[in-house]
């Protein structure tokens, strides 16, 4: 059994997306110790903003004729296609930024759906495997607040994760991430750590749900 995770936040320390996700996979390895972890961090490691350019515009080029850039954003597509086909379960840890998706995981996505295997209209390799989203947003967004729906990073990583991929998805995100470090935001401290402490169980709980769900379909 194989766990996917990739992680989104340039923050290396201090990131709660990553801190949502090392208690997932911490609860999946406690379900299924020795268990293989593939990682996919797009902070350390991030990918070139130009590969998904180059990779889709080489379909429009005979094979004999790829440039030495096609040929390897065309190999990187197809490592990352690699990583999510040889994976049973997944974790997408990915913060809000600016009210948006964050440009790592919008690159890799991009490229991901020029390797031929995730083309749209294709086959739905990765149908029915489970996965949990992990989102961290540093104000309130939930109904009745000043920035209800501002939020356009979430609704649309669903729609890729669940309607695209088809993954069987759960989602848990923690709001107000930013009062404890906000002149202004004293007032939601509470909030805030409710809202985390809500998104830490769940978690948990998705990590063995995740292991329990691969297990039964083996």
């Amino acid at each position: 059994m194989t766990l996917f995770r990739l992680d989104a936040s340039i923050r290396t320390e201090g990131s709660v997306t990553r801190e949502l996700a090392d208690s997932a996979q911490a609860a999946w390895q406690e379900a299924r110790p020795g268990q293989s972890v593939i990682r996919r961090d797009l902070a350390a490691d991030p990918l070139p903003a130009d590969a998904w350019s180059t990779s889709a515009l080489s379909g429009f080029v005979p094979a004999e004729q790829h440039t030495e850039e096609q040929l390897a954003a065309k190999a990187l597509a197809s490592t990352l296609a690699e990583e999510l086909l040889a994976a049973d379960a997944y974790l997408f840890a990915v913060p809000l930024y600016n009210w948006g998706v964050s440009q790592h995981f919008k690159t890799w996505f991009d490229l991901l759906v020029t390797d031929p295997r995730f083309a749209p209209g294709g086959d739905t390799l990765l149908e029915g495997k489970p996965a949990a989203l992990y989102v961290a947003r540093g104000g309130g967004y939930g109904p009745g607040t000043p920035k209800e729906g501002w939020d356009h990073a979430t609704p649309w990583m669903v729609r890729i994760l669940q309607d695209v991929l088809k993954l069987d998805l759960k989602v848990s995100v923690a709001e107000l991430t930013l009062a404890p470090v906000t002149p202004g935001m004293e007032g939601l401290l509470g909030l805030a750590q409710d809202s985390l402490d809500t998104a830490q169980q769940s978690a948990r709980e998705h990590g063995k749900s995740l292991a329990d769900q691969v297990a039964a379909a083996v």
